[in-house]
């Protein structure tokens, strides 16, 4: 057993006891003999106390030695205990959010017997749905992402300042050529663009980076768009200094946390680069500004930088809620197959709240009247490269409107394989007053559900399950009203 794990139930169990027994800290330094910070150190977990010390205090507050020195924890402790020996509080970066693991220990320990049983609850969900080290860590960095509105001010400077050390012009276009000679010539990099070609189990991956010669793999078949992006975030990675990193793209493990927040940090640097915040918002206002919707606008506005969809997608994450004050958002990724009725979300952000449209790991049926679905299901029967849609999606069970703007494009690395990219603005009254064209009639509404499972809109013709959740819900409601009936009748 690990020593600390061993100090933190001796500290739990002799502040049970001493609880127990309405002791005081001074109070049973007194009866000891034993220093108040000496026992607060105890506690805490911090010091684990020779056989003299615990003697002496299995002594004076009668309790079995082998009781104290045990690593059995009663009713009340137990899944405080279950938590440490999981390791969920090592895989939770709990230092990006300001919290000491002792002090958590520590509010825990003094939670009553309820929340003892939710965290025992929340370890048996993570269990049952095979909650990884990778699923905690991206969790992690996604509620990071989102209490910051997904906008780090440092990392917009930092490709300020490399911008201007490397005499590059963010007013114009950037392309792979731009960067690749500064990974070569400052970074001594090496580009190699075979290697990859010769390993069929490799076809997933877009680069591979070699750091004891600094040699970049990259796929042939890639895009210059995706080829930029590569080229950034090993900039990204060179410029602020980081060595703690992930050396695929796409990542296929992460080691530690530290790999997972400086991938998220090189992928925002990538995106900033290729997309500068000034450009982008003056362009962003000047299309918000206009009276009436044009799809070319958007598309063209897409196309004006050397980035993906996703990257463009995902940039507008960073830049609504800090020039636009449009917080209300939320952005989401799926993949789908051609000819399969599955769609599956791979990425999610939302920012303030959570919004209606999120994944669910229970294999219900996403709304078909998405439009990320719709773009998806469009692409896959045409042989176009790009489709975009936007909707106004209602949500009358939430109340809640939203402006999608939803892309779709053909996965490079899959064949018959498709991924949309979407962004929903939540429609308030800011989002009226930021965007000229919302009042407009070109933008078509529709009402939408989350699953079909839980969606009570009548007559849908792509509705693809009953609402059994739904049914099930008013089977029960009918229930209790029968039962509070027969309460009334009986009672008189």
């Amino acid at each position: 057993m690990e020593e600390e794990y061993i100090k933190l139930i001796f500290g739990l169990k002799l502040k049970q006891i001493r609880t127990d027994k309405n002791l005081s800290l001074f109070g049973l330094s007194k009866l000891t003999g034993l220093s108040k910070s000496y026992l607060n150190e105890i506690e805490k977990g911090k010091k684990y106390p020779k056989t003299d010390k615990i003697a002496l205090l299995s002594d004076k507050l009668d309790v079995p030695y082998d009781h104290l020195v045990s690593l059995k924890l009663d009713k009340n402790l137990a899944p405080i205990g279950e938590l440490l020996r999981s390791k969920v509080l090592k895989e939770i970066p709990l230092e990006l959010f300001g919290i000491k693991e002792s002090n958590l220990i520590d509010i825990v320990a003094n939670a009553p017997s309820k929340v003892n049983a939710f965290i025992s609850t929340i370890i048996e969900i993570a269990k049952h749905y095979n909650f990884s080290k990778e699923s905690f860590y991206l969790a992690s960095v996604r509620s990071f992402q989102e209490a910051n509105n997904n906008y780090f001010d440092d990392l917009e400077q930092q490709v300020l300042k490399f911008a201007n050390a490397y005499h590059i012009d963010l007013s114009n276009p950037i392309n792979s050529k731009d960067l690749e000679e500064i990974l070569i010539e400052e970074c001594g990099y090496v580009i190699n663009n075979t290697e990859l070609e010769t390993h069929k189990e490799l076809d997933d991956l877009r680069s591979v980076f070699m750091p004891k010669t600094k040699t970049l793999l990259l796929a042939d078949h890639i895009d210059d768009a995706q080829r930029t992006f590569i080229y950034a975030k090993e900039l990204a990675y060179s410029f602020l200094e980081i060595k703690e990193r992930l050396y695929t793209f796409p990542w296929i493990k992460f080691q530690n946390f530290d790999q997972v927040l400086n991938n998220f940090y090189a992928s925002y640097f990538a995106g900033a680069l290729v997309i500068p915040r000034e450009s982008f918002a003056q362009k962003l206002a000047e299309l918000f500004s206009k009276d009436v919707f044009e799809e070319q606008d958007f598309i063209s506005l897409l196309h004006s930088y050397n980035a993906s969809p996703e990257s463009f997608y995902q940039r507008l994450t960073n830049i609504l809620p800090k020039d636009f004050n449009i917080q209300n958002l939320f952005f989401l990724r799926f993949t789908y197959k051609k000819g399969s009725d599955k769609f599956h979300i791979k990425k999610e952000l939302h920012l303030t709240h959570q919004h209606s449209p999120r994944a669910n790991e229970v294999n219900e049926k996403y709304c078909r009247r998405w439009i990320s679905l719709k773009v998806l299901q469009e692409i896959s029967k045409g042989k176009k490269d790009h489709v975009f849609d936007v909707q106004i999606s209602n949500y009358p069970d939430d109340d809640m409107r939203y402006l999608v703007f939803a892309s779709a494009t053909k996965d490079p690395f899959k064949e018959n394989y498709f991924r949309s990219i979407s962004v929903g603005l939540l429609i308030n009254r800011q989002l009226k007053n930021k965007i000229a064209f919302f009042d407009g009639k070109t933008i078509k509404e529709q009402e939408v559900g989350v699953t079909c499972e839980r969606c009570a809109i009548a007559n849908c013709k792509v509705r693809q399950s009953p609402p059994v959740i739904l049914d099930e819900v008013a089977k029960n409601k009918k229930i209790e009203q029968i039962v509070e009936e027969l309460n009334a009748k009986y009672m008189s």
